[in-house]
């Protein structure tokens, strides 16, 4: 669907949402209370702590549900994630995704300051101290496979003018030109309105995947990663801040080419300084380039495939966004442990498995802006990234469909 034709549907269909749930707006004000959207083969559960997909059931090969996402059991440790560790698992983050440069952008010659966060200042990483990830979202809208949940920005961490945001999940296996199969597919849509100045808006879900569902150490053996449409990434410094470059999948050896498809490990050895200095593995901003015969440029296209041989779980991501943030959980240190429910179905399984979130255990995949646009105007990108009340939302629309190999 043509982002023109969806609008109406986004801005005035809200409240005809709400009214055609089973349940009304949400007055419960536990952060922590757990939204539970199910269809056939697939179940997904979410806290308005963050807006945020904690566990997301599927079969693997043998029928068996797995939950392919990282993350906690008990929805309070999110608290204690942000407040120690502060890993972003299964999060929205915004308003502003990713870094930016000393944490300052201008708009209509404004120069704007947010707080640093990362790097001892060099940048603002998710939004800053405060993010929308570490927000109270409320639910305004909850049935049995969707859930939406709204926040209200007024002014957060010094971005300009006030934003509105609705995230909303839901899951189906509808028989669709996309999804002729009926596959199981959880769909986000993160749309959001500048109310009263000019601003920046680059929000991103923010989940870690785990298709072999911790049956093994790490992802780097039995994880298939495929870029399609990746030809380039963003070219970083050593702390991963932009430095105005552009890099061809052919730079470090062709480690960062995954146009055709390979094992997450396969050249992960020639991977050193790609993911900042003294770093082995992945964490950059993929371009995503559409072909010509796409008619818009935020048309959704498949952005990406993924699929473990342990498990046997397959998952494909279509978006609307013009890159994708790949992140090979390198700092993962193995001091968090795997949730006690994936723990449990190995044991159940007679599987060894994984006890914790080991270096590289994981992948995170983010659809989002190019990293930083804000301050780099000449790649043309500021008209996806800077949102006025006269102009159109902001709306990152991905889907993920999941099936077996």
């Amino acid at each position: 669907m043509h982002l023109k034709n969806y609008l109406p549907v986004a801005l005035f269909g809200m409240p005809a949402l709400a009214e055609g749930s089973s349940s009304s707006p949400s007055s419960d004000a536990d952060p922590f209370k757990v939204y539970t959207i199910t269809t056939e083969n697939i179940t997904a559960k979410l806290i308005p702590y963050g807006a945020r997909l904690t566990s997301l059931l599927v079969p693997d090969r043998d029928g068996i549900f797995q939950d392919v996402v990282v993350g906690y059991d008990d929805p309070k440790d999110y608290l204690k994630d942000t407040e120690s560790n502060h890993t972003y698992f299964g999060a929205v983050v915004g308003r502003y995704a990713n870094r930016i440069k000393n944490g300052t952008f201008e708009t209509h010659s404004s120069t704007y300051q947010v707080p640093t966060n990362e790097n001892d200042g060099a940048d603002t990483l998710h939004g800053g101290n405060v993010g929308y990830d570490a927000r109270n979202w409320t639910v305004t809208s909850h049935s049995s496979s969707s859930v939406t949940f709204t926040l209200l920005d007024r002014g957060l961490e010094h971005f300009p003018g006030d934003v509105i945001t609705h995230a909303i999940f839901s899951v189906d296996t509808s028989v669709t030109p996309e999804n002729p199969d009926g596959l199981p597919q959880l769909t986000t849509k993160l749309i959001s309105l500048a109310l009263t100045e000019t601003t920046p808006i680059m929000l991103s879900n923010h989940i870690y995947w785990n298709l072999n569902a911790f049956q093994k150490p790490t992802v780097l053996e039995d994880t298939y990663l495929q870029l399609p449409l990746s030809k380039r990434l963003i070219g970083t410094d050593g702390i991963l801040i932009p430095n105005s470059t552009i890099l061809g999948v052919d730079s470090y050896k062709g480690s960062p080419d995954f146009t055709a498809g390979k094992l997450v490990g396969r050249d992960i050895k020639d991977t050193n300084g790609l993911c900042g200095d003294g770093c082995t593995g992945y964490d950059n901003c993929f371009i995503v380039d559409r072909p010509a015969g796409y008619a818009a440029a935020n048309s959704m296209v498949p952005i990406l495939r993924m699929n473990s041989s342990s498990t046997g779980i397959s998952l494909e991501v279509a978006s609307n966004q013009q890159a994708v943030q790949i992140y090979s959980c390198n700092g993962q240190n193995g001091t968090i442990p795997i949730k006690p429910s994936q723990a449990k179905k190995n044991q159940e399984e007679k599987i060894e498995g994984a006890k914790a979130i080991n270096k590289h255990g994981c992948i995170v995949i983010e659809p989002e802006g190019w990293i930083d646009g804000i301050n780099n105007p000449e790649w043309g990108q500021l008209q996806d990234q800077i949102y006025s009340p006269e102009g159109a939302p902001s709306i990152n629309w991905a889907t993920y469909k999941f099936g077996t190999v």
